[in-house]
């Protein structure tokens, strides 16, 4: 097993933490070497909840990278247990599971070049700094809140318009949030809670993904990539919501549509699903006033760290996929078809 090992790159790439050392509301990434960053709280919430055991989780670690090393030897990945680790957590170290989700992680890259070709923040840096997207801090006082509440992922809808650049942009930069998000071992057990702000949003921007990348959007985060969705609250929606969801849902399996939570204006009704100390005074919280800059400047400052994980060559080059993998051959007519139905539904509600 050890020449095995060898011939594969088990060390994570180098990553300058300084970046996000300014921002104490967001935590470094681990070190290459793997030392259980978990509070004894997060660590009985991670056993509870995931089944993760600390005393077989190395091992459990081992049993994935064996697999991957018997039936995948040309993948082209990670295998150093921090990054194993995102996988088993996100399946609840289910071995076949967690393997799947590693393939499917990385077939979503081929399957998807507009996104992950030569992926790295300089490359969105008009979706960060137009504050499309941004992630909220985490409060700092010693209570327990900041320890246990996923971190909170807001989008700000309105601020992108279809003349302004292609929607897949605001999917590179998520996607970019998402792999910084997940390094922290606290965001792989809380997971993490979407905030959509619907303000404004009309009918160019609502009707403007459409099916066929809806379909890919939700794919990859709910089967091809290692984090947990707790919950996805809409604020402010319009009437035309409900044409967006009818084009969203149909990809959604039933316990993620489950977690859409929909408040219209209601902040008490937001107050009862995310907590006011992580939330901006936009939304009746107490975390001072919603900064949609810092967030550019962490992702930004990781720019190396990016271009080593992102701009490599094909991981899956060599590689034989199973017949049930993620991506295969979408009918792109029958979403189009599909699309004017519910283009005619976002009508109806705008």
């Amino acid at each position: 097993m050890a020449d095995q090992h060898e011939s594969i790159d088990l060390t994570s790439p180098p990553v300058d933490s300084s970046a996000a050392a300014g921002f104490n509301w967001f935590p470094a990434p681990p070190p290459p070497m793997y030392s259980c960053t978990l509070t004894p709280e997060l660590v009985h919430k991670a056993r509870e909840e995931l089944q993760e055991k600390p005393e077989w989780r190395l091992r459990d670690v081992q049993a994935l990278r064996d697999m991957i090393l018997k039936e995948q030897p040309n993948l082209r990945t990670r295998l150093d247990d921090a990054f194993l680790l995102r996988f088993l957590r996100a399946r609840k170290f289910d071995y076949d599971r967690a393997m799947q989700l590693l393939l499917n992680y990385h077939a979503g890259r081929k399957a998807w070049p507009e996104v992950f070709q030569d992926l790295k923040p300089s490359t969105v840096k008009h979706v960060l700094d137009l504050g499309f997207l941004t992630v909220l801090p985490q409060p700092d006082p010693a209570g327990d809140t900041s320890s246990v509440y996923a971190q909170v992922l807001h989008l700000y809808c309105r601020k992108w318009k279809p003349n302004d650049y292609p929607f897949v942009d605001n999917v590179r930069a998520l996607y970019l949030t998402l792999e910084k998000l997940i390094q922290p071992e606290e965001t792989q057990v809380n997971g993490i809670v979407i905030l959509a702000d619907y303000t404004g949003v009309g009918m160019s921007q609502a009707s403007n993904p459409g099916p066929f990348l809806a379909k890919k959007v939700v794919s990859i985060l709910q089967d091809g990539f290692p984090i947990r969705i707790k919950a996805v609250n809409i604020i402010n929606e319009p009437r035309i919501f409900k044409g967006i969801f009818a084009i969203i849902k149909p990809f959604l399996k039933e316990k993620m549509a489950e977690r859409y939570v929909l408040h219209g204006s209601d902040l008490r009704s937001l107050h009862k699903n995310v907590p006011c100390s992580v939330l901006p005074e936009e939304y009746g919280g107490s975390a001072g006033q919603l900064d949609l800059c810092s967030w550019s400047r962490v992702l930004l400052g990781c720019e190396e760290e990016f271009i080593v994980e992102f701009c490599q060559p094909d991981p899956l080059e060599g590689v034989v996929l199973p017949d049930s993998m993620l991506f295969e051959g979408e009918a792109r007519g029958q979403d189009d078809d599909s699309f004017r139905g519910l283009r005619s539904q976002l009508y109806y509600c705008y």
